[in-house]
């Protein structure tokens, strides 16, 4: 357990930020499930859609900082190929994971 004051600062500061930042990690993950869900259920329409609102999400949760832009932009990317493979008419390749 913190023993100084700004230790227990920093903690009660912790909280509250995460708090705040849980909003924006949730939706970026929920719409980026509904994208994958509707790419295999073949709705690539309502795909592109949705896809809008992820990026959206994914672009405003890297400009606060509460995710890197880097992996914003990886997750963007990814969705964007699972599309255009979709849209191709090709199974999206699955990343390998190490």
């Amino acid at each position: 357990m913190a023993n100084t004051e700004s230790a227990k600062k920093r903690i009660r500061q912790t909280e509250k930020r995460t708090e705040r930042n849980r909003h924006y990690r949730a939706a970026a993950r929920t719409y980026v499930k509904k994208v994958r869900r509707l790419i295999s259920e073949n709705k690539l329409d309502e795909a592109e859609v949705v896809a809008r609102d992820a990026y959206k999400t994914l672009d405003k949760s890297a400009r606060k900082h509460i995710i890197h832009p880097g992996n914003a932009a990886r997750r963007k990317g990814r969705l964007m190929a699972a599309l255009a493979a979709a849209r191709a008419g090709e199974p999206p390749a699955k990343s390998a994971k190490k």
